[in-house]
């Protein structure tokens, strides 16, 4: 870099960070630049490493997710600062939370397969309100008769829940405690200074051969290691109702 400072290529940073309103990649955050004046990968990796450090010791600290960086509060300030919301957190029934948890630790995976795991009849209305959380997409159909949407995560998915990659997916216990989540959620939903509704140019079509989406394919190529390490088997619990309160 040429004009910019180190000091000064901190502060545009943190800045944006602060009022994107949604994760940031290196390569947005490049963006920000013009082309003869642009900061390399390195530095700017350098400059959120050290903007980290320094909101250490502070109340909100600055992650990276599936889909970049992005300020929030602590997790531990959760029991207070969801108190700021008189909304109650969304209630998940058991059968949505195995519904959940059988896709993103066995995908790709199509809704017979899921409804063999479990046992019983997975109900429409929660795939419907997974897809409308935008948690899982179909990301393909498979070749056998009827041709069944296969089902998969989604970057979404792995923001909600603070992780990188599916390789960092918790145990099935911790997965399950999904109010602390929905807690923790609502702290970073106030942290946000823009209200981003959902990028309908990443939905998927409906053609069988339009399956992946190019800004998804980190997420794609961890669903193929998940498959090949087998990472967790599910709990197969019979007669468990099909509500959703979300």
């Amino acid at each position: 870099m040429n004009a910019i400072t180190p000091e000064k290529l901190q502060t545009i940073i943190e800045a944006a960070l602060m009022v994107a309103g949604h994760p940031l990649t290196v390569v947005s955050l490049q963006h920000l630049f013009p082309e003869d004046d642009k900061p390399t990968t390195a530095e700017i990796k350098e400059t959120i490493a050290a903007i980290a450090e320094r909101y250490k010791d502070s109340g909100i600290e600055l992650q990276e997710v599936a889909s970049g960086y992005r300020f929030q509060a602590k997790k531990e300030l959760s029991p207070w600062l969801a108190k700021l919301w008189e909304e109650r957190s969304p209630r998940y029934s058991r059968a949505f939370l195995e519904t959940l948890s059988i896709i993103a630790y066995k995908q790709p995976i199509t809704r017979g397969e899921i409804e063999e795991i479990r046992g019983v009849t997975v109900s429409s209305n929660i795939i419907k309100t997974l897809q409308e959380r935008e948690w899982i997409r179909v990301i393909g159909y498979r070749e056998v008769p009827g041709k069944p949407a296969i089902y998969g995560t989604t970057k979404e998915f792995l923001d909600h829940f603070n992780l990188k990659s599916l390789v960092e997916l918790p145990t099935l216990t911790e997965f399950k405690n999904l109010e602390a989540q929905e807690e923790q959620l609502q702290v970073q939903l106030a942290l946000e200074h823009s209200n981003i509704g959902p990028d309908n140019s990443e939905m998927i079509p409906e053609e069988r051969d339009a399956i992946e989406q190019d800004t998804e394919q980190d997420n794609d190529d961890n669903v193929i290691a998940l498959a090949d390490t087998e990472k967790k088997t599910i709990d197969n619990d019979n007669n468990e109702s099909e509500s959703v309160t979300g």
